[in-house]
């Protein structure tokens, strides 16, 4: 126990704190805030608190819980919306009201219910168990089955075990260790700041399939991946991430908003529990975490936010899930460390940012990947990042430092947003190192012409975008045919397939199957047209084509009918071009 010496923002400097260790959470003044031990110096504690501490006072009480800053892991986890220091908002709202109390204290999980707990058949007396392994299940929800796991350093023999009905408090196994005997409840702690150790980790090799066209046919995300999401204001950074976490074949979705605006997150709070989970038709809370801290919330509070949601992301993928993260956004967490630096009177590094916060970044970043669980099985972390640059800037700190650990860039660009185009990814700054290892699953699961596909429309429109900045300084018409197709075709691809509406309930979604028809549709257009030109067909009367308008609507087409409709535009390709070949021939032979 000690006391208040000294209190600037969410920093609070306690003396007589001798004992105490980096990291412990601490309960500060007498409205008794959380707070985080980030620094030692003799008996003096400097600590971030995690809630607004107006009004705390020097000479105020400190005490010091002893144990790490850490979340409670078990079922009920997967529906719940929590605040950045794993506190139910909805239980906060009963005892508080509208606005957050401070110093409430409320448990993460419902300690009244109970869960059927149904041990794993090979599990029995006297069996050996290491740390990691999985004891048996609980249902949570109808998709999900919750395993409950060996704890941490538990390794020893079961001394019981037993098949029923448990609230998360009871005891549902007992394993003797060579430091006596471990209680295993449903419901388990894990410190935050630690990664949790796994056996293997491997070379990602399966795509997160989101359901958004620019990401799955050009930049892929790998499962156990990590991308970064950088764009400027008004660029459509969360309604990205938000696309990803409702529509993502991810297992588990855990959605943290560590200090975007309220009303981003209002969003998101009022959406995601009507959404319909696209693979099961339930709601996507059944499988969905949300983590919501504001930006006008204590910044502190945005670092405990982060950590948060990459430890329950860690205890889903030790279950052999695969589990996406999205952080919106990692620069609010950045700016948080930018302040308490500065409280601290550190050496400030580049834009006042600490000179620690690239590690930082790699840190958590690292803290993704494709693993081989303690448990045997084979789980994944996605890791997705909103980066956001003032003014659109990557060059600032916390997007480079960002840029160098990521394998996934998806560059959002304020000139197509201003143009209504949506997912605003540019197509020409955007990148994905994931494309090459990921080749052998689009072969197998695909198809060779998708991966070729692929390559000829982002040429093209790389091509496109070279003739366009030609037309700027000498004008279409001066262009000959075979380059105002480019032009053309690269607009249909631009419109009719990297173009997507999250609002639509057909185009907010798009299957493998559906992008492969679509685009092969297009790129099948351009051959025809090529060859076309090549017998004299002039570009005006192609680019005029009333089969283009059937192309453009392909994406709203429902996924059950895609097939039939597909056959039918091509079939209207080929005659429209047959037809206007015979024209050409004929005019010829007149001429």
């Amino acid at each position: 126990m000690g006391e208040i010496d000294k209190v600037s923002g969410p920093l609070v400097v306690a003396v007589g704190m001798l004992g105490s260790r980096m990291y412990d959470v601490v309960r500060v003044g007498k409205l008794k805030l959380i707070g985080e031990i980030i620094q030692l110096d003799g008996q003096k504690a400097i600590i971030q608190v995690y809630e607004d501490t107006s009004g705390v006072k020097p000479g105020e009480p400190v005490e010091s819980t002893g144990m790490p800053l850490s979340v409670e892991l078990g079922p009920g986890l997967l529906g719940t919306i929590y605040d950045g220091i794993q506190r139910p908002l909805e239980v906060i709202e009963q005892r508080s009201g509208t606005f957050i109390g401070r110093g409430i204290v409320a448990s993460a999980l419902d300690r009244k219910k109970k869960w059927k707990f149904v041990p794993e058949k090979v599990i029995k007396k006297g069996s050996k168990v290491s740390q990691g392994e999985i004891l048996g299940f609980v249902q949570e929800t109808p998709m999900i089955k919750h395993f409950i796991l060996v704890p941490l350093g538990a390794d020893g023999t079961i001394d019981s075990i037993k098949e029923g009905n448990f609230t998360v408090d009871e005891t549902v196994a007992k394993i003797k260790t060579h430091g006596g005997v471990v209680n295993v409840r449903l419901a388990q702690t894990r410190p935050v700041r630690h990664p949790a150790p796994f056996t293997k980790k491997f070379r990602p090799t399966q795509p997160l399939i989101t359901g958004q066209r620019v990401i799955d046919t050009l930049f892929p995300i790998a499962k156990g991946g990590t991308a970064a999401v950088p764009g400027p204001f008004g660029s459509g950074k969360s309604v990205i991430q938000q696309q990803l976490a409702k529509w993502s074949d991810a297992d588990i979705v855990i959605y943290v908003g560590c200090g975007e605006r309220g009303n981003e997150m209002t969003d998101v709070l009022v959406e995601f529990p009507e959404l319909k989970d696209p693979k099961t038709g339930r709601s996507l809370m059944e499988r969905t975490i949300l983590v919501a801290n504001t930006s006008n919330m204590p910044v502190a509070a945005r670092e405990a936010s982060v950590y948060t949601g990459i430890t329950m992301a860690e205890y889903f993928r030790d279950m052999g899930y695969a589990v996406a993260i999205m952080a919106d956004s990692t620069s609010r967490w950045a700016e948080a460390m930018r302040e308490m630096s500065s409280r601290l009177e550190e050496m400030p590094g580049e834009e006042g940012y600490p000179a620690y916060l690239p590690k930082r970044l790699a840190e958590y970043y690292e803290r993704s990947g494709d693993v081989e669980a303690l448990s045997g099985k084979r789980g994944s972390i996605t890791i997705i990042g909103a980066v956001s640059p003032q003014g659109g800037d990557i060059s600032e700190p916390v997007s480079q430092g960002t840029l160098r650990v990521v394998k996934v860039f998806w560059a959002l660009d304020a000139a197509l947003a201003g143009a209504r185009h949506y997912p605003s990814v540019n197509w020409l700054t955007s990148y994905s190192l994931y494309s090459d290892t990921l080749a052998p699953w689009y072969r197998a699961n695909i198809g060779e012409d998708f991966i070729t596909g692929r390559a000829e429309a982002m040429r093209l429109l790389q091509r496109e975008a070279e003739l366009k900045d030609i037309v700027q300084l000498v004008g279409e018409d001066a262009l000959p045919d075979s380059e105002r197709i480019v032009l053309d075709i690269g607009r249909m691809i631009r419109e009719g397939f990297l173009r997507q509406s999250a609002y639509d309930e057909i185009d907010t979604y798009t299957s493998m199957k559906k992008q492969v028809l679509m685009l092969s549709t297009m790129l099948y257009f351009m051959k025809k047209a090529e060859e076309a030109v090549k017998s004299g067909v002039t570009s005006d009367k192609i680019i005029g084509m009333k089969v283009k308008a059937d192309i453009s609507r392909l994406k709203g087409v429902e996924e059950k009918s895609i097939e039939s409709t597909v056959g039918k535009v091509r079939s209207a390709i080929d005659s429209e071009f047959s037809a206007m070949l015979k024209q050409e021939i004929s005019r010829q032979e007149i001429s």
